[in-house]
């Protein structure tokens, strides 16, 4: 009976096994995670989790009896120290080791980390356990310092200021989100948090992390009862790097999830995969990947043939803000973004233009149009600008272009 081994305790694991029965595999399936916790979600970790608004048991993506009822072998807790792929076996933390046909890495990112002095003191929002630190550390904490205005910073920054907390965000940018989104978009989620109380420190750097809250390089210190940073996050490639696995910002990977060796395969945040539509790698650390990956990955490792091009994908939820953003835009691409709606009252669509073509596309506080913007997306054919900013004129016919 083939064994198949899947490492890591997030979304992508938990569908991987998922699409691996639903594909009609009948063998062993192991899923080995390091936390203690079953497979979970974790978007609402820094939205609705940590806010309160969600209850625990919605993070999980399955409860135990569905593992039990597929007979997929969950063994949580548990790390993989190593990956012998002549041997094609694991080794786990107890000493134990595991035979594979097949394995998926779904290892998914760990969080950058500060290297300044005072750096042991800072909070970091990756696990379950780390929303669970947060949202304590929230409601008993009257300043909280976010260093960095990315969206784990903002999204914290949010639920900091829900439950009360005066909120400092300390940015070297002149705005937040200026690479994903560039200033004219930046500066709507700067005014949105402004408007609701935070205390915005854009083009600051950081010195040091204090008893009494940080120290900024120009010398200006600000006080806290909690620093927390959110500074983006790296692929967990440890794995995958010492057993001999290319690594190129991540695990690389085909369109079909296969890494260089031919019996392993990377789904989700660690997975720098080929984009067939784009032409080009992308790893992007969004829940669609993570999401949808790996029913591709289950199919190329049953032999089946097998690509994963869906456009990147990913939302957040602020305050009264809600956004879906869909495309990439690659760091350093000359593009032009065009507006259509009330981008001061924050309900707007954005599109991100590369030769009048739309290579991105985000919907704030507008419900009714992502399927629109999808196959704007998609199409990759010239669309005229003014017909795109023009509310009146409907988006299908500008696909139908």
């Amino acid at each position: 009976m083939a064994a198949f081994v899947i490492v890591g305790g997030g979304l992508a694991a938990a569908k991987a096994a998922e699409a691996l029965r639903e594909e009609g595999f009948g063998g062993e399936i192991v899923l080995v995670g390091r936390e203690p916790h079953l497979p979970y979600e974790r978007p609402p970790l820094s939205k609705g989790y940590l806010q309160g608004s969600d209850e625990r048991d919605k993070i999980f993506v399955h409860d135990a009896d569905w593992y039990r009822e597929h007979d997929v072998d969950v063994r949580t807790g548990v790390s993989v120290t190593a990956v012998d792929p002549a041997a094609h076996e694991v080794t786990l933390s107890g000493g134990e080791r595991l035979r594979y046909d097949k394995l998926l890495l779904a290892t998914g990112a760990q969080p950058r980390r500060l290297t300044v002095p005072g750096n042991d003191r800072v909070l970091y929002l990756r696990t379950v356990d780390d929303s669970d630190r947060l949202r304590g550390t929230f409601s008993t904490a009257r300043k909280v310092a976010i260093v960095g205005a990315g969206w784990i910073g903002l999204e914290t920054a949010a639920a900091a200021r829900t439950a009360g907390a005066e909120v400092t965000v300390i940015e070297q940018e002149q705005q937040p989100l200026l690479s994903a989104l560039g200033p004219e978009i930046g500066a709507v989620f700067a005014d949105l948090h402004r408007e609701h109380g935070v205390d915005l420190r854009l083009g600051a750097r950081l010195a040091e992390v204090t008893e009494t809250g940080v120290r900024l390089a120009d010398g200006t210190a600000i006080d806290a009862d909690a620093v927390l940073a959110g500074i983006g996050a790296v692929p967990d490639t440890e794995l995958a790097a010492a057993a001999g696995l290319t690594i190129d910002n991540g695990v690389k990977v085909g369109a079909d999830l296969r890494t260089s060796d031919p019996d392993i395969y990377a789904a989700g945040d660690v997975a720098n995969a080929h984009h067939p539509r784009l032409g080009h790698h992308v790893r992007v650390e969004h829940w669609a990947n993570a999401l949808n990956q790996p029913a591709v990955a289950a199919r190329a490792m049953l032999g089946r043939p097998a690509a994963y091009d869906e456009p990147p994908y990913f939302y957040t939820d602020q305050y009264d803000l809600g956004m879906e953003y869909l495309g990439h835009v690659p760091p350093g691409t000359e593009h032009d973004v065009v507006i259509r709606g009330d981008l001061s009252g924050r309900e707007f669509l954005a599109f991100w233009l590369r030769d009048d073509r739309v290579i991105a596309a985000m919907n704030v506080n507008i419900w009714d149009q992502g399927d629109h913007l999808k196959a704007l997306v998609l199409a990759q054919t010239p669309v005229d600008r003014a017909a795109l900013a023009d509310p009146k004129v409907p988006l299908e016919k500008l696909v139908r272009s």
